[in-house]
Parts: C-alpha cells; sequence; structure tokens
C-alpha cells in the first residue's frame, strides 16, 4: 500500500512511496503529479510539469509528435492537455 507525507502545508509538495518503490511527487496546489526512483527524481520530473503548467515552453508540432513515434493526424479532433497547446 502507498504511504504519503504532508508537512501540513495545503498548497506544498506530498511524497508518496508506491508499492513498487518508487515515489510520486504531488503538487497540491495544482494537483499534478510526477514519479522518480527517488524524492530528487520526482520532484525534479514535478518542477517540469510545472513549468509547462504555467505556461511556459513551446506548442508541439507535427514534426515534435513525429519525432516522438506519434502520427500527429490521430491528434486532430483530440482534446490535448493545455500544456500541449
Amino acid at each position: 500500500m502507498a504511504s504519503a507525507t504532508r508537512d501540513g502545508d495545503p498548497n506544498g509538495v506530498e511524497f508518496v512511496r508506491e508499492d513498487d518503490g518508487s515515489i510520486t511527487a504531488h503538487d497540491t496546489e495544482t494537483d499534478l503529479a510526477r514519479g522518480g526512483d527517488t524524492r530528487a527524481e520526482a520532484l525534479s520530473q514535478l518542477a517540469e510539469v510545472l513549468v509547462l503548467y504555467e505556461g511556459a515552453g513551446e506548442p508541439l508540432t507535427d514534426d515534435d509528435l513525429e519525432e516522438l513515434g506519434l502520427n500527429p493526424d490521430e491528434f486532430e479532433n483530440r482534446d490535448l492537455p493545455d500544456f500541449t497547446h
């Protein structure tokens, strides 16, 4: 069973140790989460997601999708997460 630690701050980061031993960092303000093998890795991954959530980064292009092995045509009528726009 997963376990969590929290400092009592409703606008902080909660760390959850998953059953497989990995760690999930959960931002309680935005409800975004990312995981990793360590707290530092999970927090680093979460930081990247928060930067995108706050509007940084560049929109994905068809070339970006193809580079990731995805077919851009499959995404034409699909609602994508806000950070991909």
